[in-house]
């Protein structure tokens, strides 16, 4: 298994630009199997995870062809089902979140679909009720057999209809919505999740002649309609390695650029990082983060502690709040961090208080940290990524830290960030990977 050496302490100055949404991907993807013409996807990142993916679809019968660096085609215009029912798909399926959502494509074109129960990230439960419940709605029925481990679901006929979706999932609305916009009649989804994400999703099933109206909020209606055709489409940047690298600029005390970050889609991400003390400037499209010896954290207007939470968009994505708990341990001031989605998300940082943070773990949700301001530097350790999000937030402590910190797992970090050790170490870090 690999593993990063990191030397740390050293100031980063340079241009970063962010690799296509790995979220995105993941949907706009699965999408493909919506029709038989053929799909071209530009800005895909090349990333562990969405290479299973592609890997999946290859082996179910979609014509696949890489154009060039993050562009492919797609055709799914010959699915062998049999593929579904062998070890191959199983293994593949099962390692993979993102697999879940070539089930509602599967209903909508082929009236059946199967998916092993999904892998990902360890980071709590993470239910998918809401992606059942909705295919129910749509007129599907479903079973779940508990010793494979396999969701089967299938439908004569997908009618459209009103549903209240139970919590605003973004993998469940978008697999309601693929399963949805092949449905007859007019389909309501309130509770929808509204995320970027969806919205690229939505907008490519229109480029492909689907009928989705309320995009960007969360009410959307789909009238459905007989087939899809194909497209071309171009994800946005990722927005989490945007944040990533604006929280390790403000952590190393470095001065970076980070190019084409599409703005608007950024949502209160920026002003998050503001609130921290962090400076960032809007340059064009692209975000300027100057060199800061020390940023302070702001406390609420009547005083109290800042708190920090994550919330469904237009609210702080859930996926940054490991990178917003590192920068605060050398802020000025303290800060609350409230991870209220998933409950083993905070468990990483007992790491980084063997690495001197100064942290109390009030519960599996809340972590309060104490900011040192820089007066005392993190000690580099060895630790281990125990999923995307907390590996990314514990290679940014490591650049912090004086020493050379090991982490190992790093494929962990690979399943979400694209080469970032050559990205990091072409604007000064020191970063070594180890087979």
């Amino acid at each position: 298994m690999s593993k990063f050496e990191v030397i740390g302490g050293r100031r980063l100055k340079g241009e970063l630009v962010p690799q296509g949404a790995k979220n995105e991907a993941l949907q706009v993807i699965c999408a493909c199997l919506l029709t038989r013409e053929e799909v071209v996807i530009s800005n895909i990142p090349e990333i562990l995870d969405v290479i299973k993916l592609i890997d999946l679809l290859r082996g179910m019968g979609v014509k696949v062809e890489r154009l060039q660096k993050g562009e492919f085609s797609f055709r799914a215009n010959d699915i062998n089902f049999d593929y579904l029912e062998t070890e191959d798909f199983y293994s593949k399926a099962a390692s993979l979140r993102g697999s879940i959502m070539i089930l509602g494509p599967l209903l909508a074109m082929h009236g059946c679909g199967l998916v092993p129960k999904p892998g990902g990230d360890k980071i709590g439960r993470r239910r998918l009720d809401t992606h059942f419940l909705g295919f129910e709605k749509l007129g599907a029925t479903f079973e779940y057999d508990a010793i494979s481990g396999c969701y089967k679901a299938s439908a004569q006929k997908l009618r459209g209809t009103y549903m209240l979706l139970d919590e605003a999932s973004v993998t469940g609305t978008a697999n309601i919505i693929m399963a949805a916009v092949l449905a007859e009649g007019v389909t309501t989804i309130y509770n929808a999740a509204c995320e970027p994400y969806v919205q690229q999703l939505c907008r490519m099933l229109n480029a492909m002649g689907a009928r989705i109206s309320g995009i960007a909020s969360n009410l959307l209606t789909i009238e459905g309609v007989e087939s899809l055709g194909g497209c071309q489409h171009r994800c946005l940047p990722d927005m989490i390695e945007v944040g990533s690298y604006i929280g390790l600029a403000a952590l190393t005390r470095s001065e970076i650029t980070i190019k084409n970050v599409a703005i608007p889609q950024l949502g209160i991400i920026p002003d998050a990082f503001r609130k921290l003390g962090i400076r960032v400037e809007e340059r064009g499209d692209d975000l300027y983060i100057p060199r800061q010896e020390h940023y302070m954290i702001e406390d609420f207007i009547d005083g109290s502690i800042l708190t920090i939470a994550d919330a469904p968009w237009p609210g702080l994505t859930p996926d940054l709040l490991s990178v917003f708990l590192v920068v605060a341990t050398q802020a000025k001031g303290s800060v609350l961090i409230h991870q209220k989605m998933f409950e083993s998300r905070l468990f990483f940082v007992d790491k980084l208080i063997d690495m001197g943070a100064k942290i109390i773990l009030c519960d599996p949700h809340r972590a309060t940290v104490i900011g040192q301001n820089h007066e005392s530097q993190l000690r580099a350790t060895k630790m281990t990524s125990p999923d995307i999000r907390a590996g990314i937030a514990l290679l940014i402590a490591a650049l912090s830290a004086q020493g050379t910190s090991v982490i190992d797992n790093i494929d962990q970090i690979d399943r979400g960030y694209e080469h970032i050790d050559e990205k990091l170490n072409a604007i000064g870090a020191e970063i070594r990977r180890v087979d």
